[in-house]
């Protein structure tokens, strides 16, 4: 973890992060305090292969979303979250490209995926701290991906104030949902290398 000039033992804030040297290190602001994300090649690949499907998948429906994913940024209560995959509305990724900001407002998210990584402090951020902070935002759909022992989409709906399980998909099952646009695709996939 790398110091903050005038803040070396925090909290932090959305400009010290934004200030922190590009050396592939991933973090995210949570309550002042920054976080670095665990990433390997699996979990990488797994949200790049994610990324293509819903990309395709929204080209087929002609559906006017941006897929997007980290390095951008996302509000949320807590700090600033790096949502491995999420999906806005094009307009909104103009603006975003307008204003030349990496950050999007956390209620201007239709889905996002977070793919697990497993014995990490991180998995409990993933399973509990952002179901409650995305829900918070009113993000319709937020979907979560393990890949061990195979891949597995968990996928929640907003529901009121709270998410409630949908539906779950293992390899050799669709994941299949009209919304925020007609997807469908085996998880499977996710665990491909290209």
């Amino acid at each position: 973890m790398h110091a903050v000039a005038g803040h070396e033992h925090g909290p932090y804030t959305l400009y010290d992060l934004d200030a922190l040297p590009d050396e592939g290190d991933r973090y995210e602001l949570a309550d002042g305090w920054l976080t670095e994300l665990p990433g390997d090649l699996w979990h990488d690949n797994a949200a790049e292969q994610l990324r293509r499907i819903l990309k395709e998948a929204a080209r087929q429906a002609d559906a006017d979303v941006h897929v997007a994913g980290a390095p951008q940024h996302v509000t949320t209560p807590a700090g600033i979250r790096r949502p491995d995959v999420f999906v806005v509305p094009r307009d909104m990724a103009r603006m975003a490209l307008e204003r030349r900001t990496h950050t999007y407002y956390g209620p201007d998210l239709m889905l996002v995926a977070e793919v697990v990584t497993p014995r990490t402090d991180n998995e409990r951020t993933d399973r509990v701290h952002k179901v409650a902070e995305y829900a918070a935002l009113g993000i319709p759909h937020y979907w979560i991906v393990d890949l061990e022992p195979r891949p597995l989409v968990t996928m929640l709906e907003l529901d009121g104030a709270a998410y409630r399980t949908v539906r779950r998909a293992k390899s050799g099952e669709p994941v299949e949902t009209p919304a925020p646009f007609p997807i469908v695709f085996d998880p499977s996939r996710l665990s491909e290398m290209e």
